[in-house]
């Protein structure tokens, strides 16, 4: 039974470059000898197509590709998820959600668009295999891909966020998502209008202009600060105390509020306005 004087969080992460440093397309035409280049061809074809839900780029070539389709079985999937590199300490980190932090409890899910297979191999004995929620394939007894059951892209982290939030029975503004791109803006939308609190850890613009909060670091524990920033609400000297509490001196600290602007040249208004001189 949970300790009711606690409040509790659901804690929601992507895993490509977010949890990661690499994406599980690229290192799975790596394994195959397919070029990265031609991965990247044919997902950024796909995208601009519409064809897919944001982030299910690889589960639809994996499918539907004969290159990919052909060569890919279960046990390379799993192959993948051992030569993902991760970010450091991300299993203190799910040990610090969980009760390191006093008064709250934060449940750590995963939902991504890559293969269920590949997070489980990343992360295993960090996350529990029940945590993570990847696009579910149906095999043959060969291990060839047969279909997908389920992508957690899209709409469908969406639908994957909702259905946890009713197993965890807690409100919507008790929710955090953390995030690294386009496959993430249904759901940090979603969590947004919705009073939860959405974290981008990375510089690009489509997802940093609707995030609460953006936090880059290597470390995956820096995901913690604006935590404890907003939703704990401590100031900066107790959370540099927490962190050195477990063995960390944050040595950089830089907050910086970005402006992304697109300027041209106003011909038409120079000329009139010379003219008019």
């Amino acid at each position: 039974m949970s300790d009711k004087s606690q409040k509790h969080y659901l804690f929601a992460s992507d895993f490509d470059r977010t949890l990661s440093f690499n994406d599980s397309g690229y290192v799975l035409s790596e394994l195959l000898g397919i070029p990265t280049e031609e991965f990247e061809r044919k997902a950024a074809g796909m995208a601009r197509l519409n064809l897919v839900q944001q982030g299910a780029e690889l589960a639809y070539l994996l499918l539907h590709d004969p290159e990919f389709h052909s060569r890919v079985r279960r046990e390379h999937l799993y192959e993948v998820g051992k030569r993902i590199r991760l970010k450091e300490n991300i299993e203190l980190l799910n040990e610090i959600l969980d009760h390191g932090i006093d008064g709250y409890h934060f449940d750590f899910y995963v939902l991504s668009a890559a293969p269920v297979e590949v997070i489980q191999s990343a992360l295993e004995g960090i996350i529990p295999v029940d945590h993570i929620y990847g696009t579910q394939f149906r095999f043959t007894a060969s291990g060839e891909i047969e279909t997908i059951d389920r992508a957690t892209a899209g709409y469908g982290k969406v639908a994957v966020l909702d259905e946890l939030q009713t197993t965890l029975q807690i409100g919507p503004d008790q929710i955090i998502y953390v995030g690294d791109g386009s496959s993430d803006i249904h759901v940090m939308l979603h969590v947004n209008v919705r009073d939860g609190f959405t974290i981008a850890v990375s510089e690009t613009k489509d997802v940093t202009q609707i995030a609460k909060r953006t936090v880059l670091s290597a470390n995956s524990l820096a995901i913690l600060v604006p935590i404890l920033e907003k939703i704990v609400g401590w100031e900066r000297p107790r959370i540099r105390e927490f962190f050195e509490s477990y063995g960390f001196l944050i040595q950089g600290w830089d907050k910086v509020r970005t402006d992304w602007l697109t300027l041209r040249p106003a011909k038409r208004e120079w000329s009139q306005a010379a003219g008019a001189d």
